[in-house]
């Protein structure tokens, strides 16, 4: 095996019709357990994270059908990521590569403030390119779902992505597009310069209010969710979500607004709430529900994924979802 481009290999079956895939980087997580300097040599915990493949285990939680396309390395964390995946019921897409797995380092400094930090430079991830895109696995999806994640990582997975988005239009399916800016990965304006062309081709659109403002940092209403979110739509997108936090979300979805509350919830850990929100949606619009429900579904997976530790392992079966509507922490 070289350390090269290697053709993508079917990790396991295809999905079933109607599928949601989405294209990135998933990384290696050492998080420590408890709050402290790790200075100390604390005991950590070993797992997985990744944006784009958060939301494809949680759509496969709801019973939706999801696959996942990136490069791993050729070691043990490599082959963690891929199990983990399989585990969940996401069909993996996969090259090889030599080139070692991307690392998060999680440190909980104190019980309010979290440290991470980042190894992705010349990781496997990083390495992802237009050739490791299957054309038939993205041509017959329902929904490609990317992120501005993995475009920030380099030309090469930048290049990828848009082979993804240039299959999916041609072929007709849906494109769905998180921002998901990262500062640490790049500035704003290379951001926006890179993004705006996905946001243009994309029909639906994912962005808290700091992240629509970057994609239009001009005009009225800045300060306004609505006025943001026919900011977005008016660059092409047919929907766009403002996610708002603890105040909630407002959707304008075919020219038509709709806002919907948070989920009361104690927070544990706000990783991965916006993965988990739109994998609500996404699982929803799947499975062909009306846009009352995509948003209330997202709420209560944003719910799940503050009120418990982890970017996706607290995140729900759909015969859980009705549990943060009861408050007796007592099952008979």
């Amino acid at each position: 095996m070289t350390d090269g481009p290697t053709p993508p290999y079917f990790v396991t079956d295809g999905p079933t019709p109607p599928y949601l895939v989405t294209v990135g980087d998933v990384l290696a997580v050492l998080a420590a357990p408890e709050p402290g300097s790790l200075t100390r040599g604390a005991t950590l915990r070993l797992g997985i994270a990744g944006a784009e493949a958060n939301v494809a285990i949680g759509v496969s939680r709801l019973g939706g059908s999801a696959a996942w396309i990136g490069r791993v390395s050729d070691d043990e964390l490599g082959e963690l990521i891929l199990r983990e995946l399989r585990a969940e019921g996401v069909t993996t897409v996969a090259a090889r590569d030599l080139a070692p797995t991307s690392l998060l380092l999680k440190q909980q400094r104190t019980s309010t403030h979290v440290r991470t930090r980042y190894y992705r430079n010349q990781t496997a991830g990083s390495r992802l390119c237009p050739q490791d895109i299957p054309e038939d696995l993205v041509a017959g999806a329902a929904v490609l779902h990317i992120t501005g994640i993995t475009p920030a990582l380099g030309d090469a997975p930048a290049q990828a992505v848009r082979r993804a988005v240039e299959i999916a239009s041609g072929a007709g399916v849906r494109i769905s597009l998180d921002v998901n800016f990262r500062s640490l990965l790049w500035d704003e304006d290379t951001a926006r310069t890179t993004l705006l062309p996905l946001v243009r081709e994309a029909d639906l659109v994912f962005a808290g209010a700091y992240e629509a403002r970057l994609m239009v940092p001009e005009g009225p209403g800045r300060d306004d969710p609505g006025q943001l979110a026919k900011s977005i739509c008016a660059l092409g997108p047919g929907g766009a979500v403002i996610k708002l936090g603890e105040a909630g979300a407002l959707a304008l979805l075919d020219g038509e607004e709709y806002r919907q509350p948070a989920v009361p919830v104690r927070v544990h850990d706000t990783v991965g709430a916006g993965d988990a929100f739109a994998a609500g949606y996404l699982a929803e619009l799947l499975a062909g529900e009306p846009p009352e429900r995509r948003l209330r579904t997202a709420a209560l997976l944003g719910a799940f994924a503050v009120g418990t530790t982890g970017d996706w392992e607290g995140l729900p079966r759909r015969a859980e979802l009705a549990l943060l509507d009861h408050h007796d922490d007592n099952v008979r």
